[in-house]
């Protein structure tokens, strides 16, 4: 979040479908042997715009040299956020952060971080959705940049996670979050059979982890999530 890095909040505001289209988040454990910082460098190969670093194992120093790690390999050609760790994503030099519902709240995590790095922040429900697009800076301006949207199907690398909205759900949060000026995701099962209905239901980016971690060539299968819809949604 240095001054040389990318304008990325500004960027994601004039156009928010370029930056969230093809969404990455980290699974350790699904990337092997080939290693989370390989499997990002190939996914951005191929066109993912955003790479959240979600790291729930290990302590505190190899969360930090895996975060800076992939923020080396990316070197700014994607966007890099951390999971639920703000504090972590500003001392490694991380683009920003995302937090969950029941992660540190919106605007401590805003003041954390400054006011030119990305916040995100998960929603499932209308009224989440309605509670992040009140949450404004004095300006005006949201204090949320984006909200991930989901689990749109369930999923084993998040088994913790609510009940699945399914996509006419989607639909309608992805309606709502654009009302109130929030660029939005899709989450939770996602793949590269299930992006273009994902598209179709008008969020600005499909989010996948085992479709990418998980893939044999994470780089081909990036440029596919990444790929226009024959005749469908431009998200």
């Amino acid at each position: 979040m240095s001054g040389g890095r990318r304008p990325w909040r500004a960027l994601l505001r004039e156009d928010p479908g370029a930056v969230l289209r093809t969404y990455l988040v980290t699974d350790t454990a699904l990337c092997g042997g080939r290693g989370v910082v390989d499997v990002v460098r190939r996914a951005v190969a191929g066109g993912a715009g955003v790479v959240q670093v979600r790291e729930k194992g290990g302590g505190g120093a190899e969360r930090a040299e895996l975060v800076r790690a992939v923020v080396a390999a990316v070197g700014g050609r994607a966007l890099v956020l951390v999971d639920d760790d703000v504090e972590l994503a500003v001392a490694c030099g991380a683009d920003g952060a995302h937090v969950g519902q029941g992660d540190l709240a919106p605007r401590r995590a805003r003041r954390l971080l400054g006011a030119h790095a990305v916040l995100g922040l998960s929603a499932g429900t209308a009224g989440e959705v309605d509670a992040a697009a009140a949450l404004r800076e004095d300006d005006g301006a949201p204090v949320v940049d984006y909200l991930g949207l989901g689990p749109v199907w369930a999923t084993p690398t998040k088994p913790e996670a609510t009940a699945p909205l399914g996509l006419a759900v989607l639909a309608d949060l992805a309606a709502r979050s654009h009302a109130a000026g929030l660029p939005c995701v899709a989450i939770g099962g996602v793949d590269l059979v299930r992006a273009p209905s994902v598209r179709a239901a008008g969020v600005d980016g499909a989010c996948a982890v085992s479709a990418l971690c998980a893939a044999p060539d994470p780089e081909a299968a990036a440029a596919a999530l990444d790929a226009p819809v024959p005749g469908g949604a431009a998200a």
